[in-house]
C-alpha cells in the first residue's frame, strides 16, 4: 500500500471532515487514507465507509507504533491533526500538553524525514499569535500566551528546520473557532459552539465566562476541510503558513443568541461565570489564504449553527466529562475544578 495517505486524529472534529474530503479529490483515488486516533476526543462513528479508508486505533506519542505505521504503510502526504487542543485547559495539563501536542508531532516529523514524505500538511492555531494582534496576519511576531499556542507554534518551527535540513516539504494552517457536525459536544473545556449546543440539549443554562464581549471569528469546518485537502497540491502552498478561518468577528453573547434560535429555543437562560485569563479578541486576516488557494466558500454563522443544530439534536447530548489529570490547580476556573 505504497504511496498511502496519514491523517492523525481523523475521527475527531476537523480530522473526520478533511478525511471526507480527501476521498473526494483525485489524487487520493488510488491511494489508501490511514486514519490514527486514540479516541480520546474523537469517534469512530464519525468516518465514512469506504474500501479505501483503514483505522487505526493508538496514539502519536507511541513512537513504536509511528514507526511500524511508516514502515507499513509508506506514507506519500501525512496531514498532521492529532492534538488535545484545549487552549485555556493547557495551562495546567503542562506535560499533558507538551507530550501530546509536541512530542507526538516530533515522532511523526521524523518518521516523514526518514520515508521522504512528499508533504507535511499541520494543523496550527491562532493561539500562536497571543494578544493584542488583530486581524491576526501570517507575517506578525508569534507571541503565544498559554502552553497549547507556545507548543503549536514549536512544531512549526521545528517543521521550518526540517525543511531546511532535510528538504520536508510541509504547509502549515492556522485555523481558529471552527465549529460543525462531529464536533465532541461532551468536551466541557473546549469549542465553545458544542458547548452551548450540549447545555440546551441537557436543559442547563448556557455558561459564558465574563462578560461575553470577547470576540472571536467562528469558522464552519465545511468550509476549510476542502482547503486542507489540496494543501499539497496547491502551486505555492509549500513551505508557507496559512491563516484559515472566517472573515467576520462577533462577540460570545451573541454567538449564544444565534445557538439558542439554530437549536429552536427562546429565551434560554445564560450564567455567566467569573472571567478567566484569555485572549479578549481573536480573529485572522485572510487574505494569504484567498491568494494562494483562490476564492472560498464562506458559510453564514446563521447556516452554519443550523446545520450543526440539525445534526446535534440527531444525535443528542453526550456527558461532559473532567479532565482526570490535571497537574496544577492554582487558579483554575472553579466551573472547571467542581
Amino acid at each position: 500500500m505504497a504511496g498511502s495517505v496519514l491523517v492523525t486524529g481523523g475521527a475527531g472534529f476537523i480530522g473526520s471532515h478533511l478525511v471526507r474530503a480527501l476521498l473526494e479529490i483525485a489524487e487520493t483515488e488510488n491511494s489508501a487514507v490511514v486514519v490514527v486516533d486514540d479516541l480520546s476526543g474523537g469517534f469512530q462513528d464519525n468516518l465514512p465507509s469506504d474500501p479505501r479508508l483503514e483505522f487505526v486505533r493508538g496514539s502519536v506519542t507511541d513512537a513504536t507504533l509511528v514507526r511500524d505505521l511508516f514502515a507499513r504503510f509508506q506514507f506519500r502526504y501525512v496531514y498532521h491533526l492529532a492534538a488535545y487542543a484545549a487552549e485555556g485547559l493547557s495551562h495546567f495539563i503542562r506535560g499533558f500538553n507538551y507530550t501530546n501536542n509536541l512530542l507526538g508531532s516530533v515522532h511523526l516529523i521524523n518518521q516523514s524525514v526518514l520515508y521522504e514524505v512528499k508533504c507535511f500538511v499541520f494543523t496550527s492555531s491562532i493561539a500562536v499569535y497571543g494578544a493584542g494582534q488583530v486581524p491576526m496576519r501570517e507575517d506578525f511576531a508569534p507571541k503565544p500566551e498559554d502552553p497549547y499556542g507556545i507548543a503549536k507554534y514549536a512544531v512549526e518551527l521545528d517543521l521550518e528546520a526540517a525543511s531546511t535540513m532535510f528538504g520536508l516539504d510541509y504547509v502549515v494552517f492556522r485555523p481558529h473557532n471552527v465549529y460543525g457536525e462531529y464536533q465532541n459536544l461532551g468536551d466541557r473545556y473546549r469549542n465553545v459552539v458544542g458547548i452551548f449546543m450540549n447545555q440546551i440539549l441537557q436543559g442547563e443554562p448556557m455558561t459564558i465566562f465574563g462578560d461575553g464581549t470577547q470576540e472571536r471569528g467562528f469558522t464552519y469546518v465545511g468550509d476549510i476541510a476542502p482547503v486542507l485537502a489540496r494543501a499539497p497540491f496547491v502551486r505555492g502552498a509549500r513551505n508557507e503558513v496559512f491563516n484559515l478561518g472566517a472573515n467576520t468577528s462577533y462577540t460570545v453573547n451573541y454567538l449564544a443568541e444565534r445557538v439558542a434560535a439554530a437549536m429552536g429555543v427562546t429565551g434560554h437562560p445564560l450564567a455567566h461565570l467569573p472571567a478567566r485569563k484569555e485572549v479578549h479578541a481573536a480573529y485572522a486576516d485572510q487574505e494569504k489564504a484567498r491568494r494562494v488557494f483562490g476564492p472560498t466558500s464562506e458559510t453564514s454563522l446563521e447556516e452554519g449553527l443550523a446545520r450543526m443544530a440539525a445534526w446535534a439534536h440527531k444525535v443528542g447530548s453526550r456527558s461532559s466529562r473532567r479532565f482526570q489529570r490535571i497537574e496544577v490547580a492554582k487558579n483554575m476556573p472553579p466551573s472547571w475544578v467542581d
